[in-house]
C-alpha cells in the first residue's frame, strides 16, 4: 500500500494576503521541496495569482496542478479557486506599477527602431528605482519597521553584513551608525574572515545582515553564527522565506527592479536610510554639520 506524504492542514484558512504570507513563512521550512517553489511564487507574484488559472501557476512554477491543490489545502483552503479569492479581494489597491515593469521594459527593447543611446537607457533605469520606490512604500511593513528600529535602539554593539551587490548598503549602515555612540563594526569578509570576525559577535549584539537571491553564502553563514552567538538579527531582504529571515527577529522586505538585466539599489538604500533616520529620531541625535576639519 502506498502512503502519501503527510502534509499537516491549517484549522482555517488566512482571510487576508498578508495574513496568507506570514502562515506561509512560518511554515515554509517544514514544506516540501514543490510547495516550497509555489510558496516562492506565491509570494513574489501576490498580484497576478488572483488573475492566473491553476493550470497557468503550475507551469510557472514547473509543478503538476495537484501540487498547486496540495499547498492549497495545506494552508486551509478546499482548493486553488478559495485560495486565488484572497487574491481577489482587493486586487486593484494590490496592482502597482513595479509589477508591470519587466514586461513593460521588453517591450520598450522589441519595438524600438533603433538602437538605445544613453539618454534612453539612463530613462529606463530611473522609471525602474521611481516603480521599485513606488512599491516600498505601499509594501513596507511598519511593525517590522518599528520593531528594527527598538533593537538597535537597546543595543549596545551593532554589527552590520552584507556581501557582493549588498556591500554599498552594508557601508552605508557602517557610516550612518558611527554618528551614534553605539560600538559599530562591518563585517567585510575581507581575506574570507567573516567567520572570524563574526567570533566577535555577543549575546544581545544586532546584526543587521543584507542579502538578496541567490543569496550569499558569507552573508547567510555569519547570520547563523551570530544567531548561535545570541545575537538579535535584523534581516533586509527580498523575501519572508529568504534563509536570512530563519533567524531572523525582524525581516524588512524590498524589492529592487531589474533593469536590462541589472538590480538596482535605490530601494534598498532608501530602505537603509529610513531605519537609520528613524533610529536617529528615536536617539534625538543633535544635528551636527561637516567642518571638513580632520
Amino acid at each position: 500500500m502506498h502512503f502519501g506524504v503527510f502534509c499537516p492542514v491549517s484549522s482555517a484558512p488566512p482571510s487576508s494576503v498578508d495574513d496568507l504570507i506570514q502562515r506561509i513563512a512560518s511554515d515554509y521550512n517544514a514544506l516540501s521541496k514543490q510547495l516550497k517553489i509555489i510558496a516562492r511564487y506565491v509570494e513574489q507574484h501576490r498580484d497576478h495569482i488572483g488573475l492566473e488559472g491553476i493550470l497557468d501557476v503550475a507551469r510557472n512554477c514547473g509543478v503538476q496542478p495537484s501540487a498547486i491543490v496540495r499547498f492549497a489545502k495545506h494552508f486551509g483552503f478546499s482548493g486553488f479557486s478559495q485560495l486565488q479569492a484572497v487574491f481577489r479581494e482587493g486586487l486593484s489597491r494590490q496592482l502597482v506599477p513595479g509589477r508591470n515593469y519587466q514586461a513593460r521594459i521588453r517591450e520598450v527593447i522589441e519595438s524600438a527602431n533603433k538602437p538605445l543611446d544613453a539618454a534612453d537607457i539612463a530613462r529606463e533605469f530611473i522609471s525602474g528605482c521611481q516603480a521599485g520606490m513606488q512599491e516600498l512604500q505601499q509594501a513596507l511593513d511598519p511593525v517590522a519597521l518599528d520593531k528594527a528600529v527598538t533593537l538597535l535602539q537597546q543595543a549596545d554593539s551593532i554589527w552590520i553584513c552584507g556581501s557582493r551587490r549588498s556591500l554599498p548598503i552594508a557601508a552605508y549602515l557602517d557610516y550612518a551608525l558611527q554618528h551614534t555612540d553605539k560600538r559599530v563594526g562591518l563585517i567585510s569578509a575581507l581575506g574570507n574572515m567573516h567567520l572570524g570576525q563574526t567570533r566577535s559577535v555577543r549575546a544581545g549584539d544586532v546584526l543587521i545582515a543584507i542579502s538578496f537571491a541567490p543569496y550569499a553564502n558569507e552573508t547567510v553563514q555569519v547570520t547563523e553564527l551570530a544567531h548561535e552567538r545570541g545575537a538579535h538579527i535584523i534581516a533586509i531582504t527580498d523575501s519572508l522565506m529568504s534563509p536570512l529571515s530563519t533567524h531572523a527577529h525582524t525581516t524588512l522586505v524590498v524589492q529592487d527592479h531589474s533593469t536590462f538585466g541589472f538590480r538596482s539599489l535605490s530601494s534598498t538604500m532608501c530602505l537603509a536610510q529610513s531605519l537609520f533616520i528613524a533610529l536617529a529620531y528615536r536617539l534625538e541625535l543633535p544635528y551636527q554639520p561637516t567642518t571638513g576639519k580632520v
